[in-house]
C-alpha cells in the first residue's frame, strides 16, 4: 500500500512539473506511447505544438534512455551546425546499427565520418560520376521500370514496393555497378535484396527494445536478432564477394581491359586508394561504405516517391500543371519523342515539379525524426538544458505542421509556396531539415532530385493512377516514414491531350 502512495504521489508531482507527455515512475513513457501508438505521428505532433515544440521524455527503467524531443528550429541548428561537435549520433545509435552498417558514413561520426564525407563529396560531385549515375537513372527508367508498368496496367499493384524495388535496383548499380534483378515484371524476391529489406527491419527493432533486453537476445540469436543474424550473413556475404571480385578485376590492369572505364562508387574509391600510401578504404570499409550508401538511396527516395504519387491522386490541379510543365518541356525538342529519356537539362527546367516534390517531402519526410547524443553537458540558445550522455529527438514531421513555420495553411499540399515569380526558393536548412543540414548535409540531394523528377515525369507523362477504393493510407511506425499498407493503385494509360 505504501509502494502504491508513493507511486501516485510521483506520478502527480511529475505531472505538475514536467512539461509534455506524463512520465510514469520506473515505466517512463512507455504507457504513454503504448496508449497511442495507433495514431503516434499526429499524438506528437499535438504534443509538441501544444508544449512549445520542446518536451521531455523518459524510457524504460534500466533502459537509460532519457532527454527531450523537439521541433524548434533555433535547437536544430544548434545541434547540426552551432555546436555540431557535441552533438554526434552517439553510441546509442551506432552501436544498434553497427551489426550492419559497421563504420559506414551513415553510422559514423568524428574522424571516421569526416573521412568518408569528404571522398563522398568529391567522388558525387564529379562529372563523371553525375553522367553516369544519369544514364543510370535513365536506362533503369526505360528498359525497366516503364516495362513493368506498362504489364501491369491495369491490375492493382503496390506502388510502394514497386518503387523500393526501383530505388534498391538503381542504388545497387550506382554503389556497386551490378543488377539485383527485382525490378522484373514477375517482381521475383532476390536473396540480396530480400535479405537487405530483413536486415533493416531487424536492426531499426532495436531501438523500439531497451538495450537489456536486445543484448542477451543478439547473444543468444532470438526473435529478431535471429533474423538479423541470418539476413546480415547473406548482405555480408554478398558485399565481400563483390568487392573481392571487383578488386582483382580493377587491379590486375591487364592490357586492352576496360575495367578502368568503371565509373560505380565502389570502383573509384578502390581506385582511388592505389594512389594512397596509407589505405584508408580496406576491404571492410569500402562493404560498410557501400551498404550506407544503398540504404541510405533506397529507402529515402522510395518512400519519398510514394507519399508523393498519394498527393497527387488527391490533388488533381496539382498532376495537371505538372503535366503540362512536362508537355510544355517537349514541345521544345526538335522531334517532339515523348519515349526518348529526359536530359538532365530538361529535368531543371521542371520547376513546378520540384517544387511539388519539396512540398510532398515537407508534409511527409522519409526520414521523419533523427537524434543526436550529446558528449557533454550543454544549453540551448533559448536555456533548455541538456545533459551528458540524453537523447535530443528532432521531429521533421512535426516541424511541417507547425503554423509558427510554415503559416496557417501549413498541413495543406501547396508547391506554390516554394515558388516566387515563377523560380524556386529555397528554404532555411533548419526549417527543412528533410536533407539534414550543417556539415551532415546529405551530399545525395542532387541525385536523389534527378531520380525522384526522372521517374514522376516517366509515368506521369504515361498513366493517371488510381487510388483503390477504401485503401487506408497512414505512416508506419518506423525510423523511415512507409505506408503501412503500401500503396495500391491501377495504372491507367493517359490520353495525349490533358483535360
Amino acid at each position: 500500500m505504501v509502494l502504491f502512495i508513493i507511486f501516485v504521489f510521483n506520478s502527480i508531482i511529475q505531472r505538475l512539473t514536467t512539461k509534455g507527455p506524463m512520465i510514469w515512475p520506473i515505466l517512463g513513457i512507455l504507457p504513454t506511447v503504448a496508449l497511442h501508438a495507433y495514431n503516434i505521428y499526429e499524438t506528437g505532433t499535438n504534443a509538441l505544438i501544444k508544449y512549445g515544440g520542446t518536451i521531455y521524455f523518459k524510457g524504460l527503467w534500466m533502459s537509460g534512455t532519457f532527454g527531450i524531443v523537439t521541433s524548434d528550429p533555433v535547437k536544430i541548428e544548434y545541434m547540426l551546425k552551432t555546436n555540431f561537435s557535441n552533438f554526434p549520433k552517439g553510441k546509442a545509435y551506432k552501436e544498434r546499427l553497427y551489426d550492419f552498417l559497421g563504420d559506414g558514413i551513415f553510422n559514423a561520426d568524428g574522424d571516421l565520418w569526416r573521412m568518408q564525407r569528404r571522398v563522398a563529396n568529391s567522388e558525387m560531385h564529379s562529372a563523371r560520376f553525375v553522367q553516369f549515375s544519369m544514364e543510370s537513372i535513365k536506362t533503369l527508367v526505360h528498359e525497366k521500370l516503364l516495362t513493368l508498368l506498362e504489364a501491369k496496367k491495369g491490375l492493382v499493384i503496390d506502388l510502394q514496393d514497386v518503387l523500393l524495388r526501383f530505388t534498391f535496383e538503381n542504388t545497387c548499380a550506382v554503389a556497386f555497378g551490378v543488377n539485383t534483378g527485382c525490378l522484373e515484371a514477375e517482381l521475383p524476391e532476390t536473396p540480396f535484396a530480400k535479405a537487405f529489406e530483413r536486415a533493416t527491419i531487424a536492426s531499426l527493432t532495436r531501438f523500439m527494445i531497451p538495450y537489456f533486453l536486445w543484448k542477451p537476445m543478439r547473444f543468444f540469436k532470438l526473435w529478431s536478432e535471429k533474423t538479423l543474424h541470418e539476413a546480415l550473413k547473406i548482405v555480408h556475404d554478398f558485399t565481400k564477394k563483390i568487392v573481392r571480385e571487383r578488386k582483382i578485376e580493377l587491379l590486375s590492369n591487364k592490357e586492352g581491359s576496360n575495367a578502368t572505364s568503371r565509373s560505380d562508387l565502389l570502383s573509384r574509391l578502390i581506385l582511388m586508394e592505389q594512389d594512397q600510401k596509407d589505405a584508408f578504404f580496406t576491404d571492410k570499409m569500402l562493404q560498410d561504405f557501400c551498404i550506407s550508401f544503398i540504404l541510405a538511396g533506397r529507402d529515402t527516395s522510395s518512400v519519398g516517391l510514394s507519399w508523393f504519387f498519394w498527393l497527387i491522386t488527391k490533388h488533381k490541379s496539382v498532376e495537371t500543371r505538372i503535366i503540362e510543365e512536362i508537355r510544355e518541356i517537349l514541345r521544345q525538342r526538335e522531334n517532339h519523342h515523348e519515349n526518348i529519356a529526359f536530359t538532365e537539362e530538361e529535368l531543371n527546367k521542371m520547376v513546378y515539379l520540384h517544387a511539388a516534390i519539396s512540398e510532398s517531402l515537407r508534409l511527409y519526410p522519409p526520414v521523419s525524426f533523427d537524434h543526436k547524443e550529446p558528449l557533454e553537458d550543454d544549453i540551448f540558445p533559448d536555456g533548455t538544458r541538456v545533459k551528458k550522455g540524453a537523447r535530443v529527438v528532432y521531429c521533421i514531421y512535426v516541424m511541417a505542421r507547425m503554423e509558427s513555420l510554415w503559416g496557417k495553411d501549413c498541413r495543406d499540399f501547396k508547391p506554390e509556396r516554394w515558388l516566387k515569380d515563377g523560380k524556386f526558393v529555397s528554404e532555411s536548412q533548419f526549417k527543412y531539415t528533410v536533407f539534414n543540414a550543417g556539415p551532415r548535409l546529405c551530399v545525395g540531394k542532387k541525385f536523389a532530385y534527378m531520380q525522384m523528377k526522372m521517374v514522376v515525369a516517366s509515368i506521369l507523362l504515361r498513366y493517371r493512377l488510381k487510388l483503390v477504393e477504401d485503401h487506408v493510407v497512414c505512416p508506419k511506425v518506423n525510423t523511415t516514414l512507409y505506408m503501412k499498407y503500401g500503396l495500391l493503385v491501377t495504372m491507367e494509360p493517359r490520353k495525349k491531350n490533358i483535360d
